[in-house]
């Protein structure tokens, strides 16, 4: 803890339980249907229209903590059941435009039905469904993505075989005109599904995007209790990212979303030679495996339950023995990773984060090299909006993009039009 008297900053807030926690109903009404209607995180792709007859039934059914998660996911596989007949139609009868938009709305209610993790039967279902809609309807964008299987060459000690991945490489990019490349990734519970909201943005800039999970969430064959897994993975990606002849290699950075900015943080460190410059976005370094962290944090700012939801991505099946363990562990400070020598690193959170204490960042900026660093006053995780203003003008000062910020972000959100 970084706060005077060894506290967090925000060390009277947790004993506060948010009223979201009282039920499914509770979490829609106060936390869940504005992001929906706006269509971002984690609504990203979705039509409000498309969820509130899901959202009846669960609040019907009174579903609430502790959740049946197979019972809760079923409630959106009807509607988005639909959502892809219709798409399929749409394709058929020569509508690109429609079809993928309707794809991806459905891909949207198996997200949140897999959501925050899919840890039950229907739950893993979901996730593969989603997985079919999203690329699909990507595919059928004006700056198409496609699936990419990165042979893990580094693998050992359990990890699978490949890093799936979805790549964007701009149709002018070749050899003689290479292309700045954006490497994203993923959180806890936002996967390269959802994350591809980035692609259209910097598609429209020249910039190639390659979205990938953390370990323990996605598709990602990192060994999830190994704490060197990611460097392996990694090391296997920038293989695969070098023998891309449309990229240039020295304009290449990460973005890391969430708790993809704790292992952006990390691959600054490991892997400081291959990027040109990192943003670790709302992640956390050693405080966000403090035991007291995370005994309070299935109460504050997540939707559901936090640390627990943590617990499953590192695969520990007893919650006392993942408090106990993961601070030594997985802590950056703890195995030495903060010490090393790193890339240009930028750290953006705001300053009253419930889900990663701002204190991970303050620590980072006390060890090692000198490190970058914007703190939103007044704002809860990742600090948006204004966080956004910030990472993109430095992004784009970094690669010598001429870029307009509010012209990218308005690329996010969707738009249902059919």
């Amino acid at each position: 803890m970084a706060a005077p008297g060894n506290k967090f900053f925000i060390q009277e807030k947790l004993k506060q339980v948010a009223p979201h926690h009282e039920s499914f109903k509770a979490l829609w009404e106060t936390k869940w249907k504005q992001p929906c209607e706006r269509g971002v995180y984690p609504f990203m792709y979705a039509a409000v229209a498309d969820f509130q007859p899901v959202v009846d039934t669960i609040v019907a059914k009174g579903l609430k903590r502790p959740y049946d998660w197979d019972e809760y996911a079923q409630c959106f596989f009807p509607k988005a059941e639909e959502l892809v007949a219709r798409a399929k139609d749409a394709e058929g009868e020569g509508n690109p435009e429609k079809a993928s938009e309707l794809y991806l709305r459905a891909s949207a209610l198996y997200r949140i039905a897999r959501f925050p993790a899919p840890r039950s039967e229907k739950q893993r279902y979901a996730w593969e469904k989603g997985k079919e809609a999203t690329i699909k309807g990507l595919g059928l964008e004006r700056y198409p993505s496609v699936e990419v299987e990165i042979p893990h060459v580094h693998a050992a000690n359990g990890d699978g075989k490949v890093l799936l991945g979805y790549y964007h490489l701009p149709a002018e990019a070749s050899s003689s005109h290479k292309a700045p490349l954006v490497i994203i990734f993923c959180g806890l519970d936002a996967y390269r599904t959802d994350l591809t909201v980035w692609k259209n943005g910097w598609a429209q800039l020249g910039c190639a995007t390659l979205i990938v999970e953390i370990p323990g969430t996605g598709d990602n064959p990192g060994a999830p209790s190994d704490p060197s897994s990611p460097d392996r993975v990694w090391s296997s990606m920038f293989d695969w990212v070098a023998k891309q002849g449309g990229i240039d290699q020295t304009r290449i950075v990460n973005w890391g979303f969430s708790t993809g900015g704790h292992y952006s943080i990390r691959v600054a460190h490991t892997h400081a030679d291959k990027l040109k410059g990192v943003v670790a976005h709302g992640g956390g370094s050693h405080h966000m495996f403090n035991p007291k962290w995370l005994d309070a944090v299935d109460d504050l700012e997540y939707p559901f339950d936090l640390a627990h939801t943590l617990c499953h991505k590192f695969r520990y099946a007893d919650f006392e023995q993942f408090k106990e363990e993961a601070q030594g562990k997985f802590s950056l400070l703890s195995t030495g990773i903060l010490e090393k020598p790193c890339t240009r690193l930028l750290l953006v959170n705001g300053t009253e984060d419930e889900i990663f204490p701002i204190d991970d960042y303050y620590l980072c900026l006390l060890h090692g090299g000198p490190k970058e660093a914007r703190f939103v006053p007044g704002t809860k995780h990742m600090g948006e909006p204004d966080s956004y203003f910030v990472i993109l003008k430095w992004i784009f000062e970094l690669l010598d993009i001429q870029g307009d910020v509010n012209q990218f972000l308005s690329t996010v959100p969707s738009k249902p039009k059919y």
